[in-house]
């Protein structure tokens, strides 16, 4: 049987994130924007369209969950071989409790929204940006090089 959920306004979404131990401040950054904080992660709020991912109220994300460094959310970045704290000013390597606690903050925040869990999230912490080193430069054109049956020069 399908899970039926009440559809609340993003007021009453709010005071459910506070009723859960979220902190709920506006956030200067994005219009109508109110940061999510707890336990040293956050995420940024707005109202909105009814889409795919938010289906309660139409609340959608402006900011992706990451760990608050100095004041601002920070991304997660993956280079393949580590995953990285990115702001505007540092880029500092994630430890394994840093990434279950954006983790643990993910599912806290879609559970009291009524977000969509998708099953690769589910598995572990997904980052907002993958740079992998062993790839980069692939998008740009090569020279084709001669085959070898091919003759160059006319025999």
């Amino acid at each position: 049987m399908a899970r039926k959920t009440k559809n609340r306004n993003f007021e009453e979404m709010l005071d459910a994130l506070r009723a859960q131990g979220f902190d709920v401040t506006p956030y200067a950054g994005v219009p109508n924007g109110m940061q999510v904080t707890k336990n040293g992660v956050a995420a940024v709020i707005v109202p909105g369209e009814t889409n795919a991912k938010w289906e309660s109220g139409g609340e959608r994300l402006a900011v992706t969950p990451g760990l608050l460094v100095r004041g601002e959310i920070a991304r997660l970045l993956d280079r393949g071989y580590q995953k990285f704290l990115k702001t505007t000013k540092f880029e500092l390597p994630a430890t394994a409790p840093q990434l279950q606690a954006i983790h643990a903050f993910t599912e806290a925040l879609n559970l009291v929204t009524g977000a969509l869990g998708l099953y690769n999230e589910s598995l572990g912490t997904t980052s907002d940006v993958y740079l992998y080193d062993r790839v980069r430069g692939r998008e740009e054109e090569q020279p084709v090089s001669p085959r070898p049956w091919e003759l160059a020069g006319g025999h």
